[in-house]
């Protein structure tokens, strides 16, 4: 396999080839996850929506920019059918479009937050459900980019870690639904990672004249900004990310999950706040479990793993 980001030269374009979707792929991690798999032989529908993204991603041998915004029903059904029509079919799907909106729930004006929602939540919805027979038809594979943020929540991350929330709904869900017809989902849980979602978000707070000074909760607006001025240089290699969707789009025992951090801290923080919500939900009614039942559920769960890994 060739090393996630190399380039290389490949004239086989013909319909033996798999091919993926890949929506928000004019720049960060979807960028890289379909540079990754072009430069690895497979055959890339780059979802974007500006034409010079468009152009740049044609130009890339195995890669075909495609016109998708996620929140339009249109480009999406002229999508399914320039791929249908193209003969190679569809053996994946990475849903990676995604914003962000960083606004405190109490204060947050409803066009914002359905924004977030319809980006977030409705666009997984709406391409999967419009390409779901071309992979049923393939028997193919399914990767949601989630988000730590789909465990960790905290003030002024309430609209997007409520999509990423639902993510983990979402797949379960659809893993379920799709496993009947040998098509097998994967959720991808990343931490922070370099990409323009942080940059495209603080334009966004700028277009409208938002700033943490119109905040009850200034600090915390304060810390978020920050925050999201960060994930254009100062974050994690999108490589990372890239590798681990080749993994579940690719691997012979793809994982229903996969949790990728750059960081030990980011990796603690989750997992932390996971045993956290357990011991919130088994604490002090009815029918909660002792300590020692805890451990004899995590031990079984730990040996259940154990037993998917080496399968």
């Amino acid at each position: 396999m060739v090393l996630a980001g190399q380039k290389v030269a490949l004239a086989d374009t013909s319909p033996d080839q798999k091919a993926v979707l890949v929506t928000g792929a004019s720049s960060g991690l979807g960028r890289a996850m379909a540079e990754t798999m072009a430069a690895n032989g497979y055959f890339v529908y780059a979802g974007a929506r500006k034409d010079k993204d468009l152009e740049e991603l044609t130009a890339i041998e195995n890669i075909q920019g495609v016109r998708l915004d996620v929140n339009n029903q249109d480009q999406i059904d002229a999508a399914v059918k320039t791929i249908s029509e193209a003969g190679r079919g569809l053996y994946g799907l990475v849903n990676n479009a995604g914003v962000a909106v960083v606004q405190p729930l109490i204060e947050i004006e409803e066009q914002d937050f359905d924004f977030q929602m319809n980006v977030n939540i409705y666009g997984p919805y709406r391409v999967t459900r419009a390409f779901a027979p071309l992979l049923i038809e393939s028997k193919g594979r399914i990767s949601i980019i989630g988000s730590i943020s789909g465990t960790l929540s905290s003030a002024t991350w309430g609209p997007y870690s409520m999509t990423k929330f639902a993510m983990e709904a979402y797949a379960d869900a659809l893993a379920h639904e799709m496993k009947s017809f040998g098509v097998h989902v994967s959720l991808i849980e990343p931490g922070a990672y370099r990409s323009n979602i942080g940059k495209s978000a603080l334009e966004r707070m700028d277009e409208q004249n938002q700033s943490a000074d119109d905040s009850q909760f200034k600090e915390a607006m304060d810390e978020s900004i920050n925050w999201l001025s960060l994930f254009e240089s100062d974050q994690g290699d999108p490589m990372e990310v890239a590798d681990t969707v080749m993994k579940a789009l690719f691997d012979d025992n793809p994982k229903p999950r996969y949790l990728i951090v750059p960081t030990q801290e980011q990796a603690y923080w989750t997992i932390n706040r996971a045993i956290e919500r357990m011991v919130e939900q088994n604490h002090d009614h009815k029918y909660s479990y002792d300590r020692e039942a805890l451990i004899e559920m995590l031990d079984t769960a730990l040996a259940k793993q154990s037993g998917n890994d080496v399968q």
